[in-house]
């Protein structure tokens, strides 16, 4: 990408993520991740393609109008805890559709794709860990809110020394009973499908 472009045609990182509702954090993690076509001004300073955001933009728009199932992201990293959260996530519902990220850097990238009615995230996460995910998201003018779950092996206290969790964070510690988990997914859902029938 040169630096050749009329400066019409490019905006800053923050104007990007305020076009898109994300924080200036996770577009800079689209930019690195190639979602976001961005080149650096010699002085080093990142432009972003208006329109890359406008293709973003109107991908998200279609999304939200054809996707019809209760959005479930889960952010594990250890592979058997993701698995098993999955498929009893899944069982809740018929309407329930799942998916996954390894931590939170990649958890970010998928809330950007299109945010989830629900997540369920760890907290201890190599890379960007669950806490740092959830500051994030804190700071995000994302305009739909979605419920937001806490799988943890930490304690109380631990969590607290660690800067607290944000208010209306429900928290399940490990090793996970489900059944009190399930039970609160699905009157997530049971709104959440009661809303969607008022609507059509």
């Amino acid at each position: 990408m040169t630096a050749t472009l009329d400066t019409a045609d490019t905006c800053s990182t923050r104007e990007a993520a305020e076009m898109l509702g994300i924080s200036v954090r996770t577009a800079q993690l689209w930019v690195e991740d190639g979602r976001l076509r961005a080149w650096k001004t010699p002085g080093g300073h990142r432009r972003i393609l208006r329109r890359s955001v406008e293709e973003m933009l109107q991908g998200r728009r279609r999304e939200v109008s054809e996707y019809g199932e209760f959005d479930i992201l889960v952010v594990e990293d250890e592979r058997v805890q993701r698995f098993l959260l999955e498929k009893k996530l899944a069982e809740v519902a018929p309407d329930i559709g799942i998916r996954s990220a390894a931590n939170g850097y990649e958890g970010l990238i998928r809330i950007g794709e299109r945010q989830p009615n629900l997540l369920v995230t760890d907290l201890m996460m190599p890379g960007i860990d669950g806490f740092r995910m959830l500051d994030t998201l804190a700071s995000s003018p994302l305009a739909v809110p979605m419920h937001i779950v806490v799988t943890t092996a930490l304690t109380q206290e631990e969590i607290r020394e660690r800067g607290g969790l944000p208010a209306g964070v429900a928290v399940f510690h490990k090793p996970l009973q489900f059944q009190p988990l399930t039970a609160l997914v699905r009157a997530y859902h049971d709104v959440w499908a009661m809303r969607k029938g008022a609507r059509s």
